[in-house]
């Protein structure tokens, strides 16, 4: 499927888990799955699951993420699912009439990796597909979790949930963006990508202005001497702002010469 390299290792190391409270449709439980396969979570609780487990429509929706849906432990009831862990983030939109404190995904991120990291184990605890969780249930977290949302239209459905908490766990561990395929490495960061090339040295941008600016001089685009210091000045800063790759230079020049060899045909030989 697009965007998985089988050939590369699953990331196993220390993360949270992912608790699922009474998740009604086995399609939810694959594709949240598939969300914590994207970002390294890799151990995944059910507390009744409505139609039961194990459930083929489960592993079909995880696209791949197969070993989280084989591995998943099933329990009666939420304080079973929860009670070996450290500490425990519920996700909800909802406010609460109760006194805990709520914090955003991000701040949740920043607070796992640092419990993580000295041996916590945590649990991101996620409800019902139509209702989400229970005060009951908030109550057994220690944290409330939520997002800056459209307040008219709060609801994230399981694998959106997951997908998001995911991320900010993740992020700070990931080493590259993206995936890596047969040709190329996966991206090492964020920015213009040059791959087979370089930024262009001075001298090579120097030496296409000089060019660029004597075959324009040719065509008579310089159409006053007033006017001129002003249009090579506005050319130059154009081209230096693109931040160009040496590649892109002689692609330039290459493009430049064509025109003016085009121009040259054009008029004819010289009578």
């Amino acid at each position: 499927m697009a965007g998985t390299d089988k050939t590369q290792n699953q990331v196993l190391g220390p993360a949270p888990l992912v608790v699922l409270a009474h998740p009604q449709l086995g399609e939810n439980i694959g594709t949240a799955a598939r969300a914590m396969a994207n970002f390294g979570l890799h151990e995944l609780r059910l507390v009744a699951p409505r139609d039961g487990w194990p459930n083929e429509k489960a592993l079909t929706a995880s696209s791949g993420a197969h070993w989280i849906v084989e591995g998943a432990k099933v329990f009666g009831d939420l304080p079973a699912a929860l009670v070996d862990m450290n500490y425990v983030y519920a996700t909800t939109a909802r406010p609460r009439d109760m006194i805990k404190e709520v914090i955003t995904p991000e701040q949740a991120g920043d607070d796992m990796r640092v419990r993580v990291a000295r041996g916590e184990k945590v649990a991101l605890l996620f409800g019902r597909e139509r209702w989400g969780l229970s005060n009951e249930e908030v109550s057994l977290a220690d944290v409330i979790v939520t997002a800056p949302v459209n307040p008219a239209f709060a609801s994230i459905n399981i694998a959106q949930a997951v997908l998001l908490m995911g991320y900010e766990w993740f992020k700070e561990h990931a080493v590259s963006l993206g995936q890596q395929t047969p040709e190329l490495a996966a991206l090492d960061g964020p920015g213009l990508q040059t791959p087979d090339t370089r930024l262009a040295t001075k001298e090579e941008l120097y030496g296409f202005f000089d060019h660029l600016e004597r075959e324009l001089d040719d065509a008579g685009f310089f159409k006053t001497e007033k006017k001129r210091p002003t249009m090579r000045l506005n050319l130059r800063n154009m081209f230096v702002r693109a931040e160009l790759t040496e590649q892109e230079i002689r692609s330039l020049r290459g493009m430049v010469s064509s025109l003016t060899r085009t121009h040259l045909r054009s008029k004819g030989p010289k009578q």
